[in-house]
């Protein structure tokens, strides 16, 4: 997606959770582009001004609604995020950042043994999923390079991510995928917008 897109999917993105924190409801004008029409998994993050810390975080991993509505959604429950001991208030909305990812389909990682998976990853460019059972977690592919994690921590900690224990990304039963991202987002609370990551192709 190039910077046009990504700089109007953040401005909607503030426009709705604005509207959605002083009105109740979430107002997004009608003439948006139609690519916005098209699936596409979304996360939204609000990150604390200038400190940068997160203050909200959520998405979609897969494909299932179209980018707008993904938006709509999300632009609503970031705004909610139960990590946080309350909801975002009307005095945070113009001390935080707005960044917009948007996802490529998650591919499914195949490995004959979970041995393997490091050596899958490529850091700095892949999010990870994990899912084993009814337990599912996410990392998005910035994260492992903000804590300075290996390969190994990284897998560890999106099992924690999932409430697992950090060794069960070795289990044969867990299955794991890899997305890539465009990210996009404010320089500063309504700011000019940047891209903060762009997608490389994922190899075959």
């Amino acid at each position: 997606m190039d910077k046009y897109y990504g700089e109007l999917l953040v401005q909607l993105a503030r426009k709705a959770i604005e509207s959605h924190i002083k009105k109740g409801e979430v107002i997004i004008p009608k003439n948006y582009p139609s690519v916005f029409d098209e699936k596409s998994g979304l996360f939204i993050s609000l990150h604390s001004y200038p400190d940068g810390k997160l203050r909200g975080c959520i998405g979609f991993p897969e494909p299932v609604f179209p980018l707008i509505e993904a938006l709509k959604q999300c632009a609503v429950s970031v705004t909610e995020d139960p990590r946080f001991p309350a909801a975002l208030q009307k005095g945070e909305i113009d001390k935080v950042t707005i960044e917009v990812s948007v996802l490529t389909k998650p591919e499914l990682i195949v490995v004959k043994d979970p041995e393997e998976y490091p050596e899958k990853i490529d850091m700095g460019k892949d999010g990870l999923i994990i899912e084993k059972g009814h337990y599912r977690g996410l990392l998005l592919p910035k994260v492992p390079l903000q804590y300075k994690w290996s390969r190994k921590s990284y897998l560890g900690n999106l099992c924690i991510k999932a409430s697992l224990d950090s060794s069960q990304w070795l289990d044969k039963d867990v299955k794991i995928y890899k997305f890539r991202a465009d990210v996009f987002g404010e320089e500063y609370p309504k700011g000019p917008v940047k891209i903060i990551e762009k997608k490389p192709k994922i190899e075959e």
